[in-house]
């Protein structure tokens, strides 16, 4: 299964646990805060499957649960939803 990933930037309080946890996946803005280094955070890239196991480590390790994940890219579902 494909898993695409996100960060919601508004609940993201910049922790770096992500980060640190996921650094292949994750790094950070000027201000610190968290994003999705594979698509600029669009969510519409497949996370590689040799780092899914990092992306759900740094999921559960979200304090704020801004971390996203979906089995299908963002584009798909916008769509879906029209």
């Amino acid at each position: 299964m494909s898993l695409y990933t996100y960060v919601n930037q508004d609940t993201c309080i910049a922790c770096g646990a992500c980060g640190a946890t996921a650094p292949d996946i994750f790094d950070y803005d000027e201000m610190g805060v968290a994003f999705n280094v594979i698509d600029d955070n669009k969510g519409v890239a497949k996370i590689p499957h040799h780092l899914t196991e990092d992306l759900e480590d740094a999921f559960d390790g979200c304090p704020t649960e801004s971390i996203n994940i979906t089995n299908q890219p963002l584009y798909k579902m916008a769509l879906k939803d029209d």
